[in-house]
């Protein structure tokens, strides 16, 4: 009589012995070279691409590589249907562990590579990114133990609900939390500012110091902190000067009405002159615009291929200097806020003495 275990000879279990040696040792090397090849490959290039692959592979456990050599080896034996079964579902179990250990080793190593990459330019990304890394991590966990319990046989169409339900009911009591929280990661993914930016919200500019879960922080002109939550900040507003690469300038400047014709043409000339002197500055346009009530006013438009705000101001300043001492040079007057009273009769009341108690002026200047 022939020696039988579990309904297989000695020939199926050699078999069998033979696969589950074979395969494992032969997965366990194919493993180590793979790891190798692509360590030597993220070694040479710039791709962080590499190095994630490489930490995925290497995250590989034995358990799984020994659970799939045991899958290939019973493929030989007949076995009978419960324990068959259960094999069956040790394997899918470990395999879907696994995966699970697998996206989880890419989502961190990924987050990693990131955090090394924004932490000098964007130092808030660091926080937002970890909370994404955590919630994807959860949902991939979740999953599994999801696909596990049904593998198991367990009914999980009433745990899902249940879940469901509970998500909703936790949703509605965190709302405003949940809402500036998917707003850090809009700000995060979208970028429409980054630690340093200079950016106006609403009628406050300020720096951004800070991007959390929750607020974010400005360091205003004035030196103290506002803080904005992530939702409010992004209903409002936002202009972000420090993606600003040319910055126009529109000024205005008013001469007396005692200037002449030829002194009113000049003046764009001289304008314009003193302009294109200035680096970084580029003259658009200079026009006589309007008679104002108390002066004639020049409207001037240039253009400065910088986005610095000191670099404008000293810009500024120059052109503001060079129309002061040419226009001293050419005897054009400055304009400022005057009131003339002029007398229907001036021969009449010169010749009559005022009033006792009564003073007329022919003229009064009020400065600006």
């Amino acid at each position: 009589m022939a020696f039988t275990f579990i309904g297989n000879g000695p020939i199926p279990w050699g078999t069998a012995l033979a696969v589950l040696a074979g395969s494992a040792g032969a997965i366990y090397l194919g493993k180590i070279v793979l790891v190798k090849r692509l360590g030597m490959m993220a070694g040479r290039g710039t791709s962080y691409v590499d190095k994630i692959a490489v930490a995925v592979l290497s995250s590989t456990r034995p358990l799984f590589i020994l659970a799939t050599a045991l899958y290939l080896a019973t493929l030989s034996l007949e076995l009978p249907a419960k324990s068959e079964r259960i094999i069956n579902q040790a394997v899918v179990v470990t395999v879907l562990l696994q995966l699970a250990l697998w996206g989880d080793t890419g989502v961190r190593e990924w987050l990693t590579r990131y955090r090394q990459q924004r932490s000098v330019d964007d130092v808030g990304s660091t926080t937002s990114t970890a909370a994404l890394g955590f919630l994807a991590r959860t949902g991939l966990w979740l999953l599994a133990t999801l696909m596990i319990l049904d593998n198991l046989g367990v009914n999980v169409t009433t745990l899902v609900a249940s879940l469901g339900i509970g998500g909703i009911a936790v949703a509605l009591a965190l709302q405003n939390i949940l809402g500036d929280l998917f707003s850090s990661l809009s700000i995060v993914l979208d970028k429409p500012f980054v630690i340093g930016d200079f950016i106006i919200v609403g009628d406050t500019p300020g720096t951004v110091e800070y991007v959390g879960l929750k607020t974010t922080r400005l360091r205003s002109l004035g030196g103290e902190q506002v803080v904005f939550s992530n939702s409010d900040l992004l209903k409002s507003r936002i202009h972000n000067y420090k993606c600003m690469q040319t910055r126009r300038i529109a000024f205005r400047i008013g001469v007396t009405y005692q200037s002449s014709a030829r002194q009113l043409r000049a003046i764009p000339e001289i304008v314009r002159a003193i302009v294109v002197e200035q680096a970084h500055a580029h003259f658009d346009r200079a026009h006589f615009k309007e008679f104002a009530a108390a002066s004639l006013d020049f409207e001037v438009v240039y253009f400065i291929d910088s986005p610095d705000y000191q670099i404008y101001m000293d810009i500024q300043q120059e052109i503001n200097l060079g129309l002061f001492e040419r226009f001293a040079r050419e005897g054009i007057e400055f304009a400022y806020l005057t009131q003339t009273l002029q007398l229907a009769n001036q021969t009449a009341a010169a010749a009559e003495p005022p009033a006792p108690g009564m003073r007329m002026a022919a003229a009064r200047a009020v400065p600006r």
